[in-house]
């Protein structure tokens, strides 16, 4: 396990903070790791420490976030499967269904043997036809059922 010096910042180099950070998503401690990413980041900006730190953000629920993360590891590496996915999830998390919809599909193109790729295409599309169907809007919380 990584210590930290008296500065707060963790002992080793970036690498290390990576490797650390990965073993804190992966037992799932996503906030920890998304703070370690971010430290990580500011030493690196490839595009597997953005997909680490997007995950974390996603994970942690912190959609937003991960929405910007994720939207700039799509633009550097737009065949990343995974950060398409990632980013839709994250979209329609936060509503936006129509832009999920159309990164799910992206994701669901480039790796059709995922099955979840699949299955959260097939919800975002219910979603919107249902929505579509009742008259409702396609985007955000319905009038009324915001608490829900």
């Amino acid at each position: 396990m990584t210590s930290q010096s008296n500065e707060g910042i963790p002992e080793g180099g970036p690498y290390d903070w990576y490797q650390r950070a990965q073993e804190l998503l992966d037992s799932g401690n996503s906030s920890a790791a998304a703070i370690l990413f971010e430290r990580v980041r500011q030493e690196d900006q490839s595009s597997a420490v953005l997909e680490g730190l997007g995950r974390a953000l996603l994970d942690a629920k912190r959609y937003e976030q991960a929405v910007t993360v994720l939207e700039e590891l799509v633009t550097r590496s737009p065949d990343n499967d995974y950060a398409h996915f990632a980013l839709g999830l994250a979209l329609w998390r936060m509503q936006k269904f129509i832009p999920a919809r159309d990164h799910l599909a992206m994701a669901f193109v480039m790796r059709p043997d995922r099955s979840e790729y699949g299955t959260s295409l097939s919800q975002v599309k219910a979603t919107l036809r249902t929505r579509r169907q009742a008259g409702l809007p396609l985007e955000g919380p319905i009038r009324g059922q915001e608490s829900l």
